[in-house]
């Protein structure tokens, strides 16, 4: 979706003076993906000896959209409380919902038949029927150390941003930061 979003915006369809064109770009192209999001789900649903495709279909057509609507729409409904002019009106909202079903439900159920239909995808390797000994892993490697490590980098970087961010808010200039 990306790719054909910057094709769009190289060929000038996006112009900047178009206000609006790009998120009307996004979201109709969100729309008409659903048809590829529905070949890619069922095929690989297939892939894994799966039988009901109109199962996978379902949840692919409504699992991540309904979750982004309804985000979408609680916020939407804060904003509508607060009597904000920033709200999005209820027509605009009935506009996506007829969007959603209308056209992505039926185009992911149209791909998902067509992924189903076609023959399932085959591995590139055969496995072997032995299974191999998993070695001991080293102390390093165990998950919660990793996910510790791995967290202390962006950690850092962004308390030494906010940390910057703050004493310039507040008047207190560190000039380590400029040499």
């Amino acid at each position: 979706m990306l790719l054909v979003t910057m094709v769009f915006a190289v060929l000038g369809f996006l112009s900047p003076s178009n206000r609006g064109g790009l998120m009307t770009a996004i979201l109709l192209l969100w729309v008409f993906m659903g048809l590829l999001a529905g070949y890619s789900s069922s095929s690989l649903y297939k892939l894994f000896k799966g039988a009901e495709w109109k199962n996978i279909a379902l949840r692919t057509a409504f699992t991540f959209p309904g979750s982004v609507f309804a985000i979408f729409f609680f916020l939407n409904s804060l904003i509508w409380g607060q009597k904000s002019s920033g709200a999005v009106p209820f027509t605009t909202m009935f506009a996506l919902v007829l969007l959603w079903f209308g056209i992505s439900v039926p185009l992911v159920f149209v791909g998902s038949f067509l992924g189903f239909k076609k023959p399932a995808i085959e591995d590139p390797v055969k496995t072997n029927k032995i299974p191999r000994q998993i070695p001991e892993q080293a102390w390093y490697m165990n998950p919660i150390f990793s996910i510790l490590i791995g967290g202390i980098l962006p950690f850092g970087a962004v308390f030494i941003e906010l940390f910057i961010l703050t004493s310039i808010w507040l008047h207190q200039f560190y000039y380590i930061f400029g040499f």
